[in-house]
């Protein structure tokens, strides 16, 4: 649960690994990092979310590398963050003594986060301060890989071997003996360390305390645009700020998670490389950034799916964060994996699934977008009529479907209702803003695949819509998603029914739910898997939709206090353990929080009216 005061806590590190729980999150609009409850930096890529990572102890604690900067004697610590910012403090109680650590990738002074621009200056802050008593600091850097270290001015620069590209320079405001130091801090001393690895500012006086006060300027600045009053206030303005520190705020996409292979569940083989851009996450998250004033990052989002379909010719599922080929699956044999959960995956094997529902993404991006005052120029629209006019035909051919399944491909209901959505929206499009095309065709296209969806896939024994359009009693939690599509009201008996259906039928307890089962749903790939958050989200949204609003608040509120203390929120939880599993943090399950929020707000204020 969120807790902007959290108590002091131990360590814990089963099998020598930290708990994604107790993991922190800082980001600056090109990559982000993940700094442990012992001030270990685990997690980070250079110069970009998909690059390889510099410090990766999160899949092999001994091959990784990692950016220690820890107390020894350590009792317990605590994390939190400044408010309305990406600046996290980490507080290492020890026998001895107190000692705060302050860490930021940095902005420039004066960034303005909603314009499509480089906001970060390529450089970890981290200042630590004693805060009582005295503590014994250690400093280690151990970046991945064979590394040469020369002297620098202030620090020392780092040459990687297998990174001819990178360069890395740290430097500390007390002189450094190397990779390792060691320092005997007393009470109001300071620790000031910066990481560097663009342009070199060698032979600049760095200033910790401006630096990290400027970063956080620019983050409240961008919180002033925030709009929502409701339930989990606080929740929602963290999981806003942990969006944006999912977005590339150049490019205007945003990846799924900032990290690669953390296993769902523990010890099995799902592990895949969540640092790209998935176009299904567009419509939900513009939906949900929409709604709490944050309309530019909609916008460029949008225009970033509009530019990659255009570049590439023919809508893929997923891009690089700059709208490129998603590279080649491959595994890597020299990291054990997080918890020993190998193995460590590089670039993703479904980038080249057929999956028919982005035909519809596509076409109800460009519908939000032109609704928001973008236009679309005849080329574009050529290409988007095109789509429209595939996806009539499509869904009759078996695809991969939402959840990317490794098996047989088969004709899936919420692929054929993506491609109603595409033929709708097109519909819309051609109609209201006077763009050529069949507008009667495709609107009674739109409409035929509508009334096959209620009634192919539904199971009259079963009482459910099925997961796939032959009418079989096999359920996805995908179906959850129908009336958020604007496929089927949400009201509607057989929607009603199905919601009824997955919440008993895909139960994982406590509100959580698989998104499907693997003995009826055999996906391709061995061993089960957790409990994914997005579905429960979902299900809130259908249960207020449906007026069951006592219970969709009620699952609300036991959703969010699964967040980490930070408000961090992973993939999927492991009904067992109630731990976190999957990539972390995850954009989906905080989009979830946000979509979640707005709908029992207004749902709430109708009932009052």
């Amino acid at each position: 649960m969120l807790d902007l005061d959290p108590p002091f806590r131990g360590l814990v590190q089963p099998d020598g690994y930290p708990r994604l729980e107790d993991l922190g999150l800082i980001g600056d609009g090109a990559t982000a990092a993940l700094v442990g409850l012992d001030g270990t930096v685990h997690w980070l890529c250079v110069p970009e979310f998909d690059s390889p990572p510099v410090f990766g102890s999160l899949l092999d604690r001994e091959r990784g590398g990692s950016f220690g900067l820890t107390a020894r004697e350590l009792v317990d610590a605590r994390q939190r963050y400044e408010t309305d910012t990406g600046v996290l403090i980490t507080e290492l109680r020890t026998r001895s003594g107190l000692l705060r650590i302050s860490d930021a990738l940095v902005l420039r002074a004066g960034a303005d986060l909603s314009d499509d621009v480089p906001g970060g200056r390529s450089e970890l802050v981290r200042s630590a301060v004693v805060v009582d008593g005295s503590v014994a600091v250690d400093l280690e850097l151990r970046p991945r890989g064979d590394a040469e270290v020369r002297p620098a001015l202030d620090g020392v620069e780092v040459l990687i071997a297998d990174r001819p590209d990178l360069r890395l320079h740290l430097r500390a405001d007390r002189p450094l003996t190397g990779l390792r130091s060691h320092f005997d801090l007393q009470q109001g001393e300071h620790l000031d360390v910066v990481l560097s690895w663009g342009r070199f500012r060698r032979h600049h006086r760095f200033d910790a305390a401006e630096m990290l006060r400027a970063t956080s300027q620019s983050w409240r600045q961008w919180m002033g645009r925030f709009q929502y009053a409701g339930p989990q206030e606080q929740l929602v303005r963290r999981s806003a700020i942990t969006l944006k520190m999912c977005d590339h705020w150049t490019s205007g996409s945003l990846v799924a998670a900032p990290t690669s292979s953390l296993p769902a569940p523990i010890g099995g083989p799902r592990n895949w490389d969540y640092r790209y851009v998935w176009i299904r996450d567009a419509a939900f998250s513009v939906f949900a950034l929409r709604r709490i004033g944050f309309d530019s990052e909609a916008d460029a989002f949008l225009g970033w799916v509009l530019d990659a379909f255009e570049r590439s010719r023919h809508p893929r599922i997923m891009y690089t964060i700059d709208g490129g080929l998603v590279p080649d699956e491959v595994e890597d044999a020299e990291l054990e994996g997080y918890r020993r959960s190998a193995p460590v995956r590089w670039g993703n094997g479904a980038a080249d699934q057929r999956q028919h529902d982005v035909y519809g993404e596509v076409l109800d991006c460009a519908y939000q977008w032109v609704r928001g005052g973008g236009r679309i120029e005849p080329a574009l629209w050529s290409s988007l009529a095109g789509l429209a006019d595939a996806a009539e035909t499509a869904w009759r051919q078996p695809d991969q479907g939402i959840w990317e399944v490794r098996s047989e491909g088969r004709v899936f209901t919420y692929s054929t209702a993506l491609c109603q959505v595409a033929l709708d929206r097109a519909a819309v499009l051609a109609d209201r803003y006077a763009l050529p095309g069949p507008v009667a065709r495709w609107r009674a296209a739109a409409d035929r695949l509508r009334d096959m969806i209620l009634d192919r896939a539904w199971n009259e024994e079963a009482k459910t819509l099925s997961e796939h359009l032959d009418g079989g009693d096999s359920l996805d939690a995908s179906l959850l998603a129908l009336p958020l599509r604007r496929v089927v009201p949400v009201d509607h008996p057989k929607m009603v029914a199905t919601t009824e259906a997955v919440a008993q039928r895909l139960s994982a307890g406590n509100g959580l739910l698989y998104r499907y089962l693997h003995e009826q749903s055999p996906d391709g790939i061995a061993g089960d898997e957790g409990a994914f958050l997005l579905c429960s989200f979902w299900l809130v949204d259908n249960l207020a939709g449906q007026g069951r609003l006592d219970e969709a608040e009620e699952l609300y509120a036991s959703l969010c206090d699964r967040a980490s203390p930070l408000g961090l929120l992973p993939e999927q939880i492991d009904p067992t353990t109630n731990g976190f599993i999957g990539n972390f943090p995850q954009a989906f399950s905080h989009i979830g929080v946000i979509a979640g929020a707005v709908t029992l707000a207004r749902a709430r204020a109708t009932r009052r009216a």
